[in-house]
Formats: structure tokens, C-alpha cells, sequence
């Protein structure tokens, strides 16, 4: 575990040094890096596991692991990033990037909604994966080159390339290790699939992210801090489980209990950014321990849902007919007074 946890450290550190030299040589943006690069690196571990356990025939936690780390990524890597230092985002995150994550995560759902996600839905997921990368491509010809960083002096392409790899193969080989101790320490406690997938696998396999995020929040890097979540959600669903969906050799069964809660969740997280983000373009300590709170109330349904807790239904109604509800109302009202002030 210890042995996993530097090796997660010492990854995400290389990541985001040659994340940043590598948006200089390229004069782009450092977002871009983040968006691309930075997040289909750091979800590496994830596409591994989903795999694995597509294969093994646990579609609970080859889809609970993605929902899961969608999760964990917004309210907790940015929550905490935000307590590090407030997080200035991006107008292009605002206008292009926040809304497909909402778009992908609507699109799970929908697709979900039969209780299994078989091939065709795979290539659906993976044909908007291509589509959000053209999107990218085409937002960096435009604004790429005003934005680099020019303070930095230019290393070689393939310099940047060996240690960028050599990155990831930290950050995977530390997700394994901490992923393997993980499920290990969860089947001794007899927990269901759908609860490893949601908080053990989930929560492991985005350490990689957070790691990265916290890393860059400390350096000043606070566009790849945000991109690396944004860009790393997006390519889960898309990427991740469209392709897990379109390999596996039988169709992803989805459990009532994730169609009834954990999907709604997930996609009233991926909504809630858009408000939190327009209001000031900037992720405040004070929206990142809201983040946190969130993340607290979530955790306590799943615990008390596993335990069997006389709590577990109170506390899901509580979550989905009150606290969103009027978190999300409460931002609608903060994003239209932005809104009116900005015009």
C-alpha cells in the first residue's frame, strides 16, 4: 500500500511537469494538455479494470467503477483542490467542455435505461468520444498559440514523450497496487459488487486523477488541475464504457439500484459544475468544501445502504427529492444573477 502510494505521488509529479513543458513545445494550452493527454493518461487504471471485470463477468463493478469515479473526480479531486488553492476556470470549460460531460452523462443514462449497455450502445459512446476530441482539435487551432507558456526553455519531443509514458506507467502500476489491496481488504468484508464498484474500485482507480489535480493545485497549474477532471470523466463514459461495452462478451447488465440512484447522481453532480463554474468562472474554498459536504452525504448512503441501515431509504429520498433539488435551484438563481451582471 505505502510502496503504491509513492509511486502515485512521484507519477502524478512527472505527469504534470511534462504536461506543462509539452503545452509550451506545442504552444497550446496548458487546458488542452489537461483535457487530453493528462486525462486519458490518469484514466488508465480505470479502462484496466472495467476490462477485467467485463470479462470476469461483474458488470456491477465494471459499471458501478465508472459512476463511481465520475463521482469522486468532481466533488472530491476538485473539492479538495479547491481547498488547496480556488480554481479558476476556463470559458472554453464553461461553454464547451462542462456541457458534453453533462451530455455524455445524460447519455449513459439513457442508454442505460434497459438495464444493460450492449454493443450498439458501445459504438454510440465511442462516436461521441471522436467527436469530443475533434471539438478539442479544432478549439486549439484557434486559441492555442495566445495562451502558451513561453517561460519555459523547449525540451526535445521525444524527451517529453519517454518521460510522459513513463508517468503513466507509475500512476498505472500504483492503481494497481493500491486497486489490488483494496478489493482485497473489500471481500473479506463481504461487500456486493455494485458497492466495491462504487466506492473501493471507484475511489482507487481515481487516485491517479486526484493525485494529478492536487499536484497541479500546488504548482499553480490550475487549468490542468480542472481539465484532467473534466476531460477524465468524459473519456469514462465515452471511452471507457463504450468500449468496455462494445468488447465485452455479453451485454453490461445495469442493477435498479444504480438506474434508481447512483446514475441520477452522477448526472446531477456532472450538472451542478455548470452553475458552481459559471458564477465567477472560479471554483471557490468555500464550493469546494460544498463539494466535499456532497461527497460526505453520498458516502453515508452508501454506507448505510450496505449495512443494512434503517437510515438508507430517508437518507436517498432525502439526497434526490431535497438536498439536489435545492442545491440545483439555489445555483440556478447564483448563475442568473452572474449572468445579469456579466450583460
Amino acid at each position: 500500500m505505502l510502496c503504491g502510494l509513492v509511486l502515485l505521488i512521484a507519477g502524478a509529479e512527472l505527469l504534470v511537469r511534462c504536461a506543462v513543458r509539452m503545452a509550451a513545445n506545442m504552444k497550446v494550452r496548458p487546458l488542452l494538455i489537461g483535457l487530453t493527454v493528462v486525462a486519458l493518461g490518469s484514466s488508465a487504471p480505470q479502462m484496466t479494470v472495467s476490462l477485467q471485470a467485463a470479462f470476469n463477468d461483474t458488470s456491477d463493478i465494471a459499471v458501478g467503477s465508472v459512476i463511481g469515479s465520475n463521482i469522486f473526480n468532481i466533488l472530491v479531486t476538485l473539492g479538495l483542490s479547491a481547498l488547496i488553492i480556488p480554481l479558476r476556470v476556463s470559458r472554453q470549460l464553461v461553454r464547451l467542455d462542462i456541457p458534453l460531460m453533462i451530455l455524455a452523462s445524460g447519455l449513459v443514462f439513457a442508454l442505460a435505461l434497459n438495464k444493460q449497455l450492449d454493443r450498439l450502445d458501445g459504438v454510440a459512446l465511442l462516436c461521441g468520444l471522436l467527436i469530443y476530441l475533434g471539438l478539442l482539435l479544432r478549439q486549439s487551432r484557434h486559441s492555442g498559440h495566445h495562451h502558451a507558456s513561453h517561460d519555459l526553455p523547449p525540451t526535445p519531443w521525444l524527451h517529453n514523450v519517454l518521460l510522459i509514458l513513463t508517468a503513466l506507467v507509475l500512476l498505472g502500476v500504483a492503481g494497481h497496487l493500491l486497486l489490488g489491496a483494496a478489493v482485497t481488504v473489500a471481500t473479506e468484508l463481504g461487500l456486493s459488487e455494485r458497492i466495491i464498484g462504487l466506492t473501493i474500485i471507484a475511489v482507487s482507480t481515481s487516485l491517479p486523477e486526484l493525485a494529478t489535480s492536487l499536484v497541479a493545485a500546488v504548482r499553480g497549474q490550475r487549468e490542468i488541475a480542472v481539465g484532467n477532471v473534466i476531460g477524465s470523466n468524459v473519456f469514462n463514459l465515452l471511452g471507457v464504457l463504450g468500449l468496455t461495452a462494445l468488447v465485452a462478451p455479453a451485454p453490461l447488465s445495469v442493477s435498479p439500484n444504480a438506474l434508481a440512484f447512483d446514475l441520477p447522481v452522477m448526472l446531477g453532480v456532472a450538472a451542478l459544475c455548470l452553475p458552481v463554474f459559471y458564477t465567477g468562472y472560479r471554483i471557490t474554498r468555500g464550493e469546494g468544501l460544498l463539494f466535499l459536504g456532497l461527497y460526505l452525504a453520498y458516502g453515508l448512503h452508501v454506507v448505510s445502504f450496505t449495512t443494512g441501515m434503517p437510515l438508507a431509504g430517508k437518507l436517498e429520498h432525502l439526497m434526490l427529492f431535497f438536498i439536489l433539488p435545492a442545491l440545483l435551484v439555489f445555483l440556478l438563481f447564483s448563475t442568473l444573477r452572474a449572468w445579469r451582471r456579466q450583460h
